[in-house]
């Protein structure tokens, strides 16, 4: 991975061309006849564009100042020039300062470079045709660089865009699984189990009307409590499935699920708000359905969340017990705040995350029971008992 990086890493760039370009400089000034009775002069002039692009790779502008200024100095010794290797350093270091600079300060480079050329040209052997050449082609290679660095700008815009869209698609794939969620849910709870419960009642009043004539044909009589008791159950289990399809509708991908056995964390999160916060728990919590599960915590939360708006500064007592396959929920406050859903200053459908219209329905769809209020001497309380097993007659 590490070289990975270092690939991706444009400042490699002049560290490989300082190593490369002064090499090929060194064999160029041996394997050229021109050259070879200056080789010394031009192994100085290699070894100033190795430094050059050794600047480069933290100042590019500098850097290419610097390799520009081999000609004057192997001028200044006595050795012919410039020579390929030199020109060819020149033009990269040109188009490297492009890349890795701004426009503005990229500039820089190109007219440092074609000074220093024509000035040294000019000194040495006059002005030409060949003075004007060598340096213009540095402006053109100071623009591919520009070029590459736009590109590559345009590039991460492109990708950091589809990343984004990608993420906005993702978000709406998930907004219409929650909503789809939402509509199968009001559908089952609307209608299907409306229609069973319906069904269910009116089986039973059908089997309490001929009470008498099915004393004496018990068989016919298990039968008809058998279906009363499936009808009941079903029920049962289709507010349940409501119950899990809304939750997962509200849950969010990688988060923990809601559990009292996260109870402890839930009160923490509260606590660092600077609500005092006391928690005392009786009996096991795990093992509990997965419903009522996460029923009871979403009530817990909900009950806290409604003490943090309506008495912020209240000692709040939470208390759970399990026991006679009972969880018994009480949130507890002793806060001067509204929060009674008979005061007419309270909005009921605010009273708690969903609001007390969401704690009854939660607790309707476990066959539990729900009791909120104020306290004597102040405060108000949320008590909450859902059964964990319940058994139809």
């Amino acid at each position: 991975m590490s070289r990975a990086i270092a690939l991706r890493d444009h400042r490699v760039v002049p560290a490989v061309a300082a190593v490369a370009l002064g090499l090929l400089g060194l064999v160029e000034a041996w394997s050229d006849p021109e050259f070879r009775p200056h080789f010394g002069v031009l192994a100085v002039a290699s070894a100033v564009i190795a430094a050059g692009f050794a600047v480069a790779v933290r100042w590019p502008v500098a850097g290419a100042a610097v390799v520009a200024c081999f000609y004057p100095v192997s001028a200044l010794l006595g050795a012919p020039g410039p020579g390929g290797a030199g020109l060819i350093a020149a033009l990269v270091a040109t188009a490297y300062a492009g890349f890795a600079a701004s426009r503005r300060t990229s500039r820089l480079a190109v007219v440092a470079s074609v000074g220093v050329f024509i000035v040294t040209a000019g000194l040495y052997s006059g002005l030409s045709w060949d003075t004007v050449f060598f340096p213009a082609v540095f402006v053109p290679a100071w623009w591919v660089g520009t070029l590459v660095r736009r590109e590559r700008e345009r590039s991460r815009q492109v990708i950091a865009l589809a990343t984004e869209l990608d993420a906005r698609r993702e978000a709406s794939a998930r907004a219409a699984v929650v909503e789809e969620r939402a509509r199968i849910a009001r559908e089952v709870h609307d209608s299907v189990a409306h229609s069973v419960s319906v069904m269910t009642l009116q089986l039973g009043g059908l089997r309490r009307q001929l009470d008498a004539v099915l004393v004496d044909h018990p068989a016919e009589r298990d039968v008809m409590l058998g279906l009363e008791r499936l009808g009941r159950q079903s029920v049962e289990e289709l507010r349940a499935t409501v119950g899990l399809l809304r939750e997962r509708g509200d849950a969010v991908d990688g988060a923990p699920p809601p559990s009292l056995a996260r109870l402890e964390d839930l009160v923490a999160d509260v606590r660092a708000t600077g609500l005092p916060v006391s928690l005392e728990v009786r009996g096991t919590l795990a093992g509990l359905p997965k419903a009522l599960d996460t029923a009871a915590y979403r009530i817990v939360q909900e009950a806290m969340s409604n003490v943090l708006r309506h008495a912020p500064g209240a000692q709040v007592f939470v208390r759970v017990v399990n026991e006679d396959n009972v969880v018994r929920l009480t949130v507890t406050d002793d806060g001067p705040g509204s929060g009674h859903p008979d005061d007419p200053d309270t909005d009921p459908a605010t009273l708690g995350g969903h609001g007390l219209v969401g704690m009854r329905e939660r607790v309707d769809m476990l066959g539990g029971s729900l009791t909120v209020g104020p306290v004597v001497g102040g405060g108000f309380e949320v008590d909450v008992r859902l059964p964990i097993r319940r058994e139809w007659a």
